[in-house]
C-alpha cells in the first residue's frame, strides 16, 4: 500500500490558493462595480448639463413678458370680468412686488 505524504501541507497549499484566487477575482469584481458607478454618475452629470443648457437655450428664445405686458394683461382680464376686483387688486399687488 502507497502511503501519502503530507496530506494536510497539500490541502493548505491548495486552500491557500484558493483563497488568494477567491480574493483576487472579489477585488476585481469590486473595481468593476466602482467603475461602472462612476461612468453612471459621469453620465448623469452629463444629462443635467445638457437639460441645463437646454432650459437656458429655452429661455433665451422664449423672452419673459415685462412687467408692463403682465399689468396689461391683468387690466384686460379685469375688464373682460375674468377677474374680480379682489383678485385683479391681490395679482397686481403680487406682480409689484408690495
Amino acid at each position: 500500500m502507497i502511503m501519502r505524504r503530507r496530506p494536510l501541507l497539500r490541502a493548505a497549499v491548495i486552500g491557500g490558493g484558493a483563497y488568494v484566487v477567491g480574493k483576487k477575482s472579489a477585488q476585481r469584481s469590486a473595481e468593476q462595480t466602482q467603475e461602472e458607478q462612476q461612468a453612471q454618475q459621469q453620465q448623469d452629470e452629463q444629462k443635467q448639463q445638457a437639460q441645463k443648457q437646454q432650459d437656458e437655450q429655452n429661455e433665451r428664445i422664449v423672452p419673459k413678458p415685462s412687467m408692463l405686458d403682465q399689468l396689461n394683461q391683468l387690466n384686460r382680464l379685469h375688464k373682460e370680468g375674468a377677474l374680480s376686483d379682489s383678485e385683479f387688486t391681490a395679482a397686481k399687488a403680487k406682480l409689484l412686488g408690495s
